[in-house]
């Protein structure tokens, strides 16, 4: 795939413009987005992504076009996955709704910068060793089996660590936020607000999903531009997103298996074209195995599509399930 100058400059400069809306909007009037806000900016960004999806079928080819589509699909699921830990965080250290938005922006600005280093050292091994794969692969796979017993997201999926515990004990806290600002001073003294071990546990929660999603997408293109702006338009819309689905989060039950289903076929796909590959000394004597199948990039979209549509309709056909049978028990029963 040949990307010329222009089209990554183009692509930074429409993401920095999309940002620097963000801040503005935010900036200028801190609010709670309305359920009718929230839905156009997400339909705009799924739009936007759409739109890119559909420049990249008709400037470079059917091939690059399916492999950005597939690892938005995966990347965007997977942001969808981590508001479940968003959620938990806002709720442990009770963050005023009208602030959220600035913490999910700068959320997703410190998530863009984290992914776009781990991109460039691994679009950079990628190119050199085949045997890459193989780790990513096995990795992979390790997360699909963390993710089946991982069952529906609580509390307990949370636990504050080194960083933050650090943070709490050595650096001086207010008790209480001053809007969404990082300091405050109080009795001559300048402080630390909560809202910074907030930002800490935000930012390392990111360091951890992109440990996750970029051997995800590099088992579906290994093309740096194709990885880099599906990671951008899956982050793009997050923060309306959050606020989108509210209760209905609670309601995906079976979206960390789905998941899992993905990550797991993506894992063996990297194998299989490790092995096919191959220059292992190790492995068949350092030579590729031919007879290992090849996995289209048309089957993978399909079989990803299928499998998280399967996880959402098998979700709320459950919750709608128990929501009615938790009113039936509730219902007084009728005296005869």
């Amino acid at each position: 795939m040949n990307v010329s100058t222009w089209e990554w400059a183009a692509t930074l400069i429409g993401l920095l413009a999309l940002l620097s809306l963000d801040l503005m909007i935010i900036g200028r009037r801190p609010h709670e987005p309305s359920m009718k806000e929230a839905t156009g900016w997400v339909v705009f960004y799924v739009a936007l992504a759409c739109a890119f999806g559909a420049w990249i079928f008709y400037n470079h080819g059917s091939q690059y076009g399916q492999e950005f589509f597939a690892g938005w699909v995966t990347e965007y699921s997977l942001s969808v996955d981590n508001l479940f830990v968003f959620v938990i965080i806002m709720s442990r250290f009770a963050v005023p709704r009208i602030y959220q938005q600035k913490v999910l922006l700068i959320g997703i600005v410190l998530a863009l910068i984290m992914r776009g280093a781990f991109i460039a050292a691994g679009a950079a091994l990628v190119s050199r060793f085949v045997w890459v794969f193989y780790i990513f692969g096995v990795f992979l796979i390790y997360t699909a089996y963390t993710l089946t017993k991982h069952g529906e997201s609580d509390e307990s999926d949370f636990k504050e660590n080194a960083l933050i515990r650090w943070s709490r004990r050595v650096l001086p806290i207010s008790k209480e936020y001053d809007e969404a600002k990082m300091t405050v001073v109080q009795n001559g003294k300048r402080l630390f607000t909560p809202m910074l071990i907030v930002m800490i546990a935000i930012g390392t929660t990111d360091l951890i999903f992109a440990l996750d999603s970029i051997p995800a997408i590099f088992g579906l293109t290994k093309e740096p531009f194709l990885v880099f702006t599906a990671n951008v338009f899956a982050l793009m819309g997050l923060r309306q997103l959050y606020f989108l689905l509210g209760g209905l989060l609670n309601r995906l039950v079976y979206l960390s298996l789905g998941l899992a289903a993905v990550l797991g076929f993506i894992g063996v796909k990297l194998i299989m074209e490790a092995l096919a590959g191959n220059n292992v000394p190790f492995i068949n004597g350092g030579q590729p195995l031919s007879a290992v199948p090849h996995i289209s990039i048309g089957v993978s979209l399909g079989v990803i599509i299928g499998i998280l549509a399967i996880a959402t309709v098998a979700s709320l056909v459950k919750s709608s399930r128990e929501a009615k049978n938790n009113h039936e028990e509730k219902s007084p029963t009728p005296v005869g």
